[in-house]
């Protein structure tokens, strides 16, 4: 059984349909990542996963449970974590508050967690006490992913987290996740720069128009000539 389970599933914003019959599955432990043009509806697929987005029909559900007309504040308890695009940081708060405000729904911080985050993104515990609206947009993006971390959820949702990043602060983002992945965490990503998703990932879906296009291994889709020639320059 997969760890989060996606099929037929239609969904929006109100009464304006962005997705028609998706299907997408993240089983225990597996990165995978959401390709596809501008517009295709790559965001809205994380978004309806977490509740933010219309839920029009269709199946998704979680460690085999159905959670599609779920709100947000109870999907967090099932074990997803969800770190979007824009405005991922309280930028007012130190980063400690930050990760502090991501463990909002335990009774208490929970130090081991804390201490795990700061072992993973070093750069967190020596700016612990700056104010996140002065991070890079690499330290925001780490700070944004280490919030979600500290519930230690099943499977961690990024949307389009290199976005505005300088191309030397790419690399080290991707090989951030990928230890996330590594230590256990699954990964379901929607990400702009495709050919570097689809180098790193277990599983890909291209995704064009609301519908899937193509679903393979990473490599396959990289090695598919229709998929360079259309969505990977070449």
């Amino acid at each position: 059984m997969a760890l989060l389970e996606v099929s037929g599933l239609d969904a929006g914003y109100g009464d304006l349909q962005i997705l028609e019959d998706v299907d997408l599955e993240v089983d225990e432990d597996e990165y995978v990542a959401i390709v596809g043009p501008n517009g295709a509806g790559k965001s809205t697929v994380m978004k309806s996963v977490f509740g933010l987005a219309t839920y029009m029909g269709g199946r998704i559900a979680f460690d085999g449970e159905e959670i599609g007309e779920l709100r947000p504040e109870a999907i967090i308890h099932r074990g997803l974590g969800y770190v979007p695009q824009d405005d991922n940081v309280f930028p007012s708060l130190s980063v400690e508050e930050n990760l502090e405000m991501g463990a909002y729904i335990l009774p208490e911080v929970p130090g081991d967690r804390l201490r795990e985050v700061y072992d993973r993104f070093p750069i967190l515990e020596a700016r612990k006490t700056q104010t996140a609206g002065n991070l890079s947009g690499g330290q925001r993006q780490m700070l944004a992913m280490g919030r979600a971390l500290m519930l230690d959820p099943a499977l961690l949702m990024l949307d389009e987290p290199s976005a505005g990043l300088a191309p030397d602060l790419v690399e080290e983002l991707f090989d951030r996740i990928d230890a996330v992945n590594d230590a256990g965490t699954a990964i379901l990503m929607v990400e702009q720069n495709a050919s570097e998703a689809l180098r790193r990932c277990d599983r890909g879906y291209v995704l064009v128009q609301g519908r899937n296009r193509y679903v393979d291994t990473g490599e396959s889709l990289l090695e598919n000539e229709q998929v360079r020639q259309d969505f990977l320059g070449g």
